[in-house]
């Protein structure tokens, strides 16, 4: 539904803005890893030491070729997260932990969490202040951020009570088709003021940044998919001070 997509390409806007940004990959495929240009023989620590190895976040930290933008990366080694993590104690918090240590060096953090709800998950949950979720606009999509919406009030209610979903970003929006029409418009009206008026549109380009290891606003920085996350960083974003450095 354009997670990952969003998270890369959102940080890489809000970085382009003059905030520093960290993107966390919790992904074990490192979709949001790669697509900003690491790769797996650049670096030595990943998510995976963080969570199960307690090494320090600050040491997991890798540059990206974007000024300002920032990742931690994943590995496939964080598909073995889910049975390793089920007898460490206090399990869910492990990720917040770690980023609580690194969090004044940013401006933002963005969590790319894997598709299921799993104990990553749901450490990236409990780490975070506030949800973004991407809403593909297809049939189904409702019928999954019901789901998602249970699955926030359960980690709300037992480990993160501040947690709340803020933002909803609409993606792979087609305006000739009357399903994007429809669907924008029942999210829009089931969730007013969190849906973002800017939408993400379906564009070619969009898919094929990632393979070049760039965010579509270096890949390509006047294409529809690269102004679309510019408005889309300048409304999260909203105006907020950036840290004095």
């Amino acid at each position: 539904m354009g997670k990952t997509t969003t998270t890369v390409n959102l940080g890489a806007a809000l970085a382009e803005q003059g905030y520093r940004v960290l993107v966390i990959d919790l992904d074990p495929q490192g979709n949001a890893t790669t697509g900003l240009g690491v790769e797996a023989r650049n670096f030595e620590l990943s998510m995976y030491d963080v969570i199960m190895r307690d090494q320090p976040l600050e040491d997991c930290i890798e540059p990206t070729s974007v000024k300002n933008l920032f990742v931690a990366p994943a590995t496939i080694d964080l598909a073995g997260v889910e049975i390793e993590l089920v007898p460490a104690f206090s399990r869910e918090l492990k990720l917040k932990r770690a980023i609580d240590t690194v969090v004044d060096d940013f401006d933002f953090v963005l969590i790319d969490c894997p598709p299921s709800l799993g104990l990553i998950t749901v450490n990236g949950l409990a780490a975070a202040d506030e949800v973004l979720v991407p809403i593909q606009c297809e049939y189904y999509a409702l019928e999954g951020l019901s789901q998602l919406l249970r699955n926030v009030n359960l980690v709300s209610s037992n480990l993160n009570e501040t947690l709340e979903v803020s933002t909803i970003v609409l993606t792979m929006y087609d305006a000739r088709t009357r399903l994007s029409v429809d669907v924008a418009n029942e999210v829009r009206e089931h969730f007013a003021d969190r849906v973002c008026r800017a939408v993400i549109p379906r564009t070619v380009r969009l898919s094929e940044a990632p393979s070049f290891g760039q965010p579509i606003t270096v890949f390509d920085p006047a294409s529809r998919g690269a102004v679309a996350y510019r408005e889309l960083a300048k409304e999260v974003s909203n105006g907020a001070p950036q840290r004095s450095r």
